[in-house]
């Protein structure tokens, strides 16, 4: 038998996985997994249908093709008021992991530091690894999963060389604060910190008119690299179609590593995009206001069910606290409420690396068709 040294040894299989096998084993509705069950805009379907027919099956420029760059440049005017530059700041990316793991390879080296949050997503720490850095994780505090400010601090030293900050947040739901952004931006004011913002949610947000874009702080500028999905937007995940914005010099950085990983992204897709964003553009500002109405059905919902709701602010995600249900850890629990109540969720434990000993908690997601949402209601109120 070969032998070798894993590069990732501590890295198997996802709670993903095991739980969609474990509910597709059983036929348990899943609302693990974060991903519609209904499909994206009949037109966006034709546009990337045409553009095949049309012949646009070749590679992609290596940054994107330019009409998908000068989209996103609009909007962003449109949005945030802020103004890009889509031949120096924007590339298209195979989806937003590429985009962060591309982003971590090419400025973290060996014996750099990186900051990282949890419970977080979990691709950020395996790709620090390859890089040969070191994750230094921090959890998020308090109910409300908020950053905490003074353990940053104390963190900070001359080995830090990234801190990936991810708000809209997976799988909290929870969300920055302008006022969150400008302490961080002064907790790192004259380092040699690059931030590292995963955005991939920053269409879907509640109760205020848009999620807070850092890149309208000017004294991020220089160090912000902001990553972005089209998957998440358009309930297309399979498309993989991401993309990071950040100044030339990052930017440049950035495509080194990008050429070399995918160089380029499925050319019709990007097509397609390029034409929904433009002429569709109503339907990425209004998405928050689409999946308010399947958060608010699911919290409502619930009101006189067991578990305590952590009402989201933002994403298609939501906590459940089954405290007052069951002292089993949350692996366990979401293994019994698959095979006894036949409903999948996931346990938010796995995207800690020492998660709070008696943390109870549950996500589920709410991308879900009504009568999805309606049956799970039904099972989760009989728990």
């Amino acid at each position: 038998m070969i032998k070798f040294n894993s590069k990732l040894p501590n890295v198997g299989q996802t709670i993903f996985t095991t739980i969609s096998a474990r509910a597709n084993a059983s036929g348990a509705l899943n609302l693990g997994q974060g991903f519609p069950d209904f499909d994206g805009d009949k037109f966006l379907k034709e546009r990337v249908c045409h553009y095949i027919e049309e012949g646009f099956n070749q590679y992609a420029p290596m940054t994107g093709v330019k009409e998908l760059r000068d989209s996103i440049a609009k909007y962003f005017n449109i949005k945030y008021k802020h103004n890009i530059n889509p031949d120096t700041e924007i590339t298209i990316t195979s989806g937003a992991t590429e985009a962060l793991t591309a982003s971590i390879l090419a400025f973290v080296k060996e014996g750099d530091e990186v900051l990282v949050f949890d419970p977080c997503y979990d691709s950020y720490v395996p790709a620090i690894d390859l890089a040969g850095g070191s994750a230094k994780r921090l959890n998020l505090v308090g109910e409300g999963f908020s950053l905490p400010f003074s353990k940053i601090e104390e963190s900070i030293n001359d080995k830090t060389k990234m801190i990936i900050i991810n708000s809209p947040h997976n799988p909290t739901g929870a969300r920055l604060t302008k006022a969150d952004w400008v302490k961080l931006a002064k907790l790192v004011e004259n380092k040699n910190i690059i931030l590292l913002s995963d955005e991939v949610y920053e269409g879907i947000c509640f109760d205020e008119e848009y999620h807070f874009n850092p890149r309208n702080l000017a004294s991020l500028a220089d160090r912000l690299i902001s990553v972005y999905s089209f998957g998440k937007s358009c309930h297309m995940t399979g498309w993989k179609v991401g993309y990071l914005v950040a100044n030339p010099g990052l930017t440049l950085e950035v495509r080194k590593l990008h050429q070399y990983i995918t160089f380029s992204t499925f050319t019709a897709a990007q097509m397609a995009l390029a034409d929904y964003l433009s002429e569709k553009v109503d339907n990425f500002l209004n998405l928050g206001d689409f999946y308010k109405e399947k958060r608010d059905f699911l919290v409502d919902g619930l009101k006189e069910s067991r578990f305590k709701v952590l009402k989201p602010s933002s994403t298609y995600f939501c906590l459940l606290d089954y405290s007052n249900i069951s002292k089993l850890n949350d692996v366990d629990f979401c293994l019994k409420l698959i095979e006894e109540h036949g409903i999948a969720t996931i346990p938010i434990s796995v995207f800690y690396e020492n998660a709070p000993v008696d943390q109870k908690i549950v996500r589920i997601c709410f991308a879900k068709d009504q009568e999805t949402l309606t049956r799970a209601l039904d099972i989760l109120n009989a728990i």
